[in-house]
């Protein structure tokens, strides 16, 4: 037995894997328990973390740090890879508006907990923990973690205690969660909103919205009769794809040299925002109309695998021209792009092909399609954006702070896996990562980094709550809630979607559990949407705030 004492008491690396592995393991199990329909989720690792270095659960404390810092860096690396393809065209609609408010919540939370510091006197490491709890954003705790490890390394004499913001965090966080929930509540019931009206008005705005759908068109224009297929795309280039042409009741694929006749109808795809264009070019348009593909037409749906075809362009891969077949639509990061000749396909693309059945295994071959290679981790690229992120955040900037404010190992790999994931390849080297192994990296990723933040606070957790800490819990909400309160009041009054407001409050605070509450609501995708629009620039600010707080009050 004297093995396991070594084990459970020691010192070593050993001991280091399995009290994190335990706390990892029994965190999650945890965070699966739902009390009135919230649940904590990996949240839940912290507090086992908490309550093992509470009884005596102790860990080489480099073997802690450096565990818990590579933990946070997969963390965001991973988000920002996949929220990348999206970021700027979130900015586009109302997204300047929904970040417009999500920007409010946490400049406002910022200034709150300022505020506290400033009356109160509370020290700057513990409000810097209460407000990165309150706001329920670990990304922002790490940072502030490495700014005062920075400090403490160049102020030896005047070193901070760091232990205090895992505690903070820790202390504010579970009511950071439900005061996101109850705000969302509070609201609806101030307004008197009905849900079931608020479905019905976000169903009847993306209606009439721009997005992609099929059409028919009954080509009117004499100028186009003798025309080939190939010159009829550049006339309505980014307005309309081609996909079938019905001749006399038959069905026909249009290759680049097809020649188009009177009498000819186009089945195809369009936006919204085209078909008035498409009208004055073509001819009558109807949109929503489409029939089903019969005879030797068929649709397939392809994933874009192959290293060979990423980063061609529809019309550098040609499959117009050479098989009698076309690419309509294009699915990429949970959005439909609509096609065209210079549009540029990228790994994990999924890709929507109409054609002749007796080829359709051939252009399967040439786009890849291949399982394996779909959930290939693509690990070259991920190990280069992180290098290249933490040299990044380790730049120092001198803004008359007592130490330089940096990204840190939070914000450098954030901004640079953000921009990674826009571009999505730089020469040969695509920097596409599937979900599947992008989950694994970011569940992976948050839950080193919160098994090690409980070990290392939990020691001091209960000492801390019983000499006045309880009065954090105090600030920690205040912190969350008032915000939140002021925000959504106004984006109400501005006429906001109620389903909207829920979702960009949750993205605001970073917070899954309150989304998940939030698409409890209905089944639209109003607040996802929401959220994935303000979440980017959100998770950014709230690196940056949890450093700067620290930097401003020391």
């Amino acid at each position: 037995m004297d093995f396991l004492v070594e084990l459970f008491c020691g010192e070593g690396l050993a001991t280091a894997l399995i009290y994190i592995s335990l706390t990892a393991f029994l965190g999650i199990l945890l965070g699966k328990v739902s009390i009135f329909k919230v649940r904590l989720g990996v949240a839940g690792v912290l507090f086992v973390g908490i309550i093992l270095a509470h009884f005596g659960a102790r860990v080489n404390g480099s073997m802690l740090h450096f565990a818990q810092e590579f933990g946070l860096i997969l963390f965001v690396y991973a988000i920002g890879i996949n929220v990348g393809p999206r970021f700027f065209a979130s900015l586009r609609n109302d997204g300047l508006q929904l970040n417009a408010f999500a920007v409010s919540i946490v400049l406002l939370g910022f200034g709150i907990a300022f505020a506290l510091h400033k009356v109160l006197g509370i020290p700057p490491a513990v409000i810097t923990g209460i407000m990165c709890g309150a706001v329920t954003n670990t990304p922002g705790l790490g940072a502030a973690r490495q700014v005062v490890t920075d400090y403490n390394a160049a102020n030896p004499a005047e070193a901070v205690d760091a232990s205090v913001l895992g505690t903070g965090y820790a202390v504010a966080y579970p009511l950071g969660v439900l005061g996101i929930i109850m705000t969302m509540i509070l609201i609806r019931a101030i307004f008197r909103i009905k849900v079931s009206h608020e479905v019905d008005n976000y169903n009847e705005s993306i209606a009439t919205g721009n997005h992609v759908e099929s059409v028919v068109v009954k080509i009117t224009n004499a100028n186009l009769f003798g025309k080939t297929i190939e010159f009829i795309t550049d006339y309505v280039d980014k307005e309309l794809v081609f996909s079938r042409i019905e001749r006399k009741g038959e069905f026909l694929i249009p290759t680049a040299t097809f020649i188009l006749e009177e009498g000819d109808i186009v089945h195809g795809v369009s936006d919204d925002k085209n078909i008035d264009n498409l009208r004055i070019k073509l001819g009558e348009v109807e949109v929503g109309q489409k029939r089903d593909i019969d005879g030797d037409l068929v649709m397939r749906r392809f994933m874009i695998t192959n290293k060979k075809v990423a980063g061609k362009t529809l019309e550098q891969l040609g499959i117009y021209r050479r098989y009698p077949a076309n690419i309509t639509r294009i699915y990429r990061a949970g959005t439909q792009v609509l096609p065209n000749k210079r549009t540029t396909l990228e790994i994990g693309d999924a890709v929507r092909v109409v054609g002749r059945k007796d080829v359709m295994d051939e252009i399967k071959a040439e786009l890849g399609d291949s399982i394996t290679e779909w959930s290939h981790p693509n690990i070259v690229p991920m190990f280069m954006g992180i290098a290249l992120g933490i040299i990044l955040g380790a730049i120092p900037v001198a803004l008359g702070l007592p130490a330089p404010a940096k990204l840190g190992l939070a914000g450098g790999p954030l901004l640079v896996a953000l921009l990674l994931g826009w571009k999505g390849r730089v020469g040969s080297m695509t920097f596409y990562m599937n979900s599947g192994a992008n989950m694994v990296l970011r569940e992976m990723g948050i839950t080193l980094f919160l098994a090690c933040v409980g070990l290392g606070a939990g020691g001091k957790f209960v000492e801390t709550i019983v000499n006045g800490g309880y009065m954090w819990v105090l600030y920690g909400f205040i912190i969350t809630v008032v915000p939140l309160i002021i925000v959504g009041t106004i984006a109400r009054l501005m006429k906001v979607n109620y389903l909207k407001i829920c979702g960009f409050m949750a993205g605001s605070m970073t917070d899954p559990p309150a989304l998940e509450y939030s698409n409890s609501l209905s089944s639209t995708h109003a607040q996802s949407m929401a959220y994935a629009t303000v979440y980017p620039l959100t998770m950014f600010l709230r690196i940056l705030l949890g450093q700067t707080l620290i930097l401003i009050t020391l």
